[in-house]
């Protein structure tokens, strides 16, 4: 007699079934090479756009806060100190951004077929992650042009990225599961995203924002990311203790409540979408 599959309906305030998304790991494989592939097929330049992008930010940005609005940059050169800002930036908000409208754009198979829904968010990190491997390798090259070594902090970097993406895939679940019912949620995301940038000390560092407003940017998580990751790369100085405890807190609460509200809210998807 064969095996006999019981599908229930997911439950709420629980995180998802890790038996079930194992079983279905090659479903996730399959969705992240689907991502990768949409992503530079028919495209001339390919994977060298993902290495564009931060060179072509980090270079505006050396012009306007570097040339034009004179700011330091702990004594680096700014394009490098930008570049290595917009590496961590990239990874962080293409995870979420990515990962916001992935239901929407499976609904074909979110109505028909059934698998774990939370492998279509978390699929789009794997895609991310890619990017981040082809820019890390010019963000090295940069390093031997500019003569700058990473100190042993360089050793935590794998650290970063994982708690990095951690909170960027919480996120994202939860974007993914509103954007199901609130389509503004696909507007708002990008416009919210863009004033995030210029709101974290990406292209500028902590010590040029005004003492009345710094602690506005200390308690934003993304500063706290950037420091961890400028540690590693630049050999800057650590950042403060309770920075490196709270960043790697925050990564794992906010992982864990973005599975549960996606759960929570994923026996509504086939009839809303």
């Amino acid at each position: 007699m064969g095996t006999v599959t019981v599908i229930t309906p997911p439950r709420r305030l629980a995180i998802p079934r890790w038996n079930e998304i194992w079983g279905a790991r090659e479903v996730l494989y399959r969705f992240a090479h689907r991502d990768v592939l949409l992503r530079y097929r028919q495209t001339v330049l390919g994977v060298l756009w993902v290495v564009l992008q931060p060179l072509a930010s980090a270079g505006i940005f050396s012009i306007v806060f570097g040339s034009v609005a004179k700011l330091q940059s702990d004594g680096l050169p700014y394009f490098l100190f930008s570049f290595m800002g917009m590496l961590a930036w990239n990874l962080f908000s293409g995870v979420v951004t990515r990962s916001a409208p992935s239901i929407l754009g499976s609904q074909g198979l979110i109505s028909k077929v059934f698998f774990p829904r939370v492998i279509v968010p978390l699929s789009t990190a794997a895609a991310v992650l890619i990017d981040f491997g082809v820019a890390i390798v010019l963000g090295v090259i940069l390093l031997f042009a500019y003569g700058v070594s990473p100190g042993w902090g360089v050793l935590l970097l794998p650290v970063w990225v994982v708690l990095l993406m951690m909170f960027g895939a919480g996120l994202g679940l939860v974007l993914a599961a509103l954007t199901v019912r609130f389509r503004d949620v696909s507007y708002i995301v990008p416009w919210l995203f863009q004033v995030l940038l210029y709101a974290s000390p990406v292209a500028y560092p902590i010590s040029s924002v005004p003492h009345n407003l710094r602690g506005f940017f200390e308690a934003n998580p993304i500063t706290w990311a950037l420091g961890a990751f400028r540690f590693s790369l630049l050999d800057q100085p650590a950042p403060p203790a309770w920075q490196l405890i709270a960043f790697p807190v925050l990564a794992v609460v906010v992982f864990v409540g973005g599975l549960i509200f996606f759960e929570s809210w994923e026996r509504e998807f086939a009839d809303v979408i």
